[in-house]
């Protein structure tokens, strides 16, 4: 039976596509759509943000077959012949740390900006409260609307954490953020900049690249 949906403008065919896959996993492994990506898969870390016809909505708690004839737009598609204004500040106020969250917080920066050119203080904190409140998802979508009234959690509110470090002799698995400081993008990064060779595995090496 044809099912179809539009991505990023695009009118597409995903009736090959298992109805019970995450939207999540529909952009990134059929799509060949990256730049969302997987977090918590349990929509409470926002890495996988999308609009769902034209609201933020959390990809990874989207079953596809409850899609049919709804539009998405992901990172690659919030640009048109430039960058989306969010995207253009990003790049000039240089905000990525390690990146894997970035283009989830773009969308959302992008979907206030939509519903509220000119937000407070107050709004704009509350895109990265989630952490601090009890928060209703349904179908992907935050049920509570209120993120003015939304406390921002401060330094010496945080729980205490205790950590401890365990020797393991397997190698980083598994999906998520990855654990990797946000020094090594940004020294692999400066490397490009300055003599345009990609570092693509780590640890890096004199012999991985020159200079």
């Amino acid at each position: 039976m044809p099912f179809h949906m539009t991505i990023n403008g695009e009118f597409t065919d995903v009736s090959h596509i298992d109805p019970d896959t995450p939207l999540l996993w529909v952009l990134r492994d059929h799509l060949g759509l990256v730049g969302t990506k997987y977090g918590s898969g349990i929509a409470q870390c926002g890495a996988c943000t999308v609009w769902l016809d034209g609201d933020p909505a959390r990809a990874c708690q989207l079953p596809v077959g409850q899609l049919e004839g709804r539009s998405v737009t992901t990172v690659e598609g919030l640009a048109g012949d430039t960058l989306h204004p969010v995207q253009q500040a990003w790049v000039e106020h240089d905000v990525a740390q390690c990146g894997y969250c970035q283009a989830g917080q773009i969308m959302a920066a992008a979907a206030l900006l939509a519903r509220n050119p000119t937000p407070s203080d107050a709004e704009i904190d509350g895109l990265s409260t989630l952490a601090n409140q009890r928060i209703t998802i349904r179908g992907g979508r935050i049920l509570e609307t209120n993120l003015d009234t939304y406390p921002l959690l401060r330094m010496p509110r945080a729980p205490k954490v205790n950590v401890q470090m365990m020797a393991s002799g397997y190698a980083p698995t598994g999906a998520g953020e990855p654990a990797l400081p946000p020094l090594a993008p940004a020294v692999g990064n400066a490397v490009f900049a300055a003599s345009g060779e990609r570092i693509r595995e780590l640890p890096f090496s004199k012999a991985g690249f020159i200079v």
